[in-house]
């Protein structure tokens, strides 16, 4: 019997969300089989450590938590590594892998991840957004270098205050008038600005770059600011191509319903490439929950996914930041309270209701009490 006729799960990606995904559907389903299938060597390793890693002097070795032949020995699954899917062929239910290679499938998931956002430059600009990036990326700073990183958002501001916090001299540029422009209000973001600042990273905001040179980029305000370095971290993009390819209903992601469901009723998706009612939620608590919530409807359940208030946590040392963003498109302003680095920020409604909040310095350890009171994400 093939894997198409026993029901067999077939997962293409081995990061957080594949892995966890595997993990907590074998809690579930001690025998039916799965196949993860991975572009690159499979290690099992926290994505959000490759924010904060050179500060703490770790090698892309020492993130590694488990190796593929260990998670597959952990979970009984099959892992194959260094596998590129070119095709997903639905009428087959087969995924083709470059090579020649072909896997028939069950169920598929997609968990396919997100490339980093390409700025559009001419040069050599390097992104941290996964562990072969990181491991290119340490190995170009031996020693102390002035690093451009372009854009402050989470991931930029993480970056820089690691890079910062190693050693090296950054400069940070952004067309936001404030870092974390699309989390925090002003009075926050005007904060982490200075907090940023006093460590000594360098801000050029409400601007971006025009030109770059082998040494030096042109900005559009008229400054000039040299480099050895360019790091980019100005979002992501889920990976919706395979999918695109197949037939599969995409938006600015994979589109799936409350049961992580594509437009394939024998395909799935969740994770940083998935588009679920909710939005896309590149963070790491919304991909728990889709793995818990898609893990119990391949073993049989029905439980749809529900998503509570996710506050996130962003690792900035300098400056300790919780931020709970209102949904898109939500009315209401900014109510703050606080001095100095300690601001707490709500986020009302007209009829009073809090629908988000956003924390600084000491008032970041109330984000777990707080979140209790905001709206649920997808009830």
């Amino acid at each position: 019997m093939d894997s198409a006729q026993n029901g067999s799960v077939v997962i293409i990606g081995s990061g957080l969300a594949g892995y966890t995904l595997a993990r907590e559907f074998r809690k579930l389903d001690q025998t039916t089989p799965v196949t993860v299938i991975t572009a690159d060597g499979g290690e099992a390793y926290s994505k959000p450590m490759l924010s904060n890693a050179l500060s703490q002097q770790k090698s892309d070795s020492a993130l590694v938590q488990k190796t593929a032949d260990q998670m597959g020995s952990d979970l009984s699954i099959r892992v194959l590594t260094h596998r590129r899917v070119s095709q997903i062929d639905r009428a087959a239910k087969v995924v083709h892998i470059q090579g020649g290679h072909s896997e028939p499938y069950g169920r598929l998931v997609l968990a396919l991840g997100a490339d980093a956002r390409s700025p559009g430059l001419e040069g050599p600009i390097y992104s941290v957004n996964d562990l072969d990036d990181f491991r290119v990326w340490r190995s170009k700073l031996a020693q102390p270098r002035r690093i451009l990183v372009i854009g402050a958002g989470l991931v930029g501001c993480e970056l820089a205050n690691d890079l910062t916090s190693a050693g090296h001299h950054v400069t940070m540029v952004d067309p936001a008038p404030w870092p974390l422009g699309r989390l925090l209000p002003q009075e926050l973001g005007e904060a982490m600005s200075t907090a940023l600042r006093d460590i000594g990273i360098e801000l050029y905001l409400n601007t971006s770059v025009s030109e770059m040179t082998a040494d030096k980029v042109a900005l559009k305000n008229g400054a000039e600011v040299s480099y050895d370095l360019v790091l980019s971290a100005i979002g992501l993009v889920p990976r919706a191509k395979l999918a695109e390819q197949a037939g599969i209903a995409i938006d600015r992601g994979i589109v799936v319903d409350r049961r992580l469901q594509t437009s394939d009723h024998h395909i799935y998706a969740l994770g940083d490439c998935a588009q679920s009612p909710a939005g896309l939620l590149p963070f790491v608590m919304p991909l728990m929950a889709q793995a818990r919530t898609l893990a119990g409807i391949l073993a049989g359940g029905a439980d749809p996914l529900r998503l509570p208030p996710l506050p996130v946590v962003v690792k900035t040392p300098c400056l300790p930041l919780a931020v709970c963003p209102p949904a898109p498109g939500a009315e209401g302003t900014w109510e703050i309270e606080g001095q100095g680095r300690d601001l707490k920020a709500l986020f009302m409604s007209k009829d009073g209701a809090a629908l988000g909040f956003a924390l600084s310095g000491k008032c970041a350890a109330e984000r777990q009490s707080l979140a209790k009171l905001m709206p649920n994400v997808l009830d």
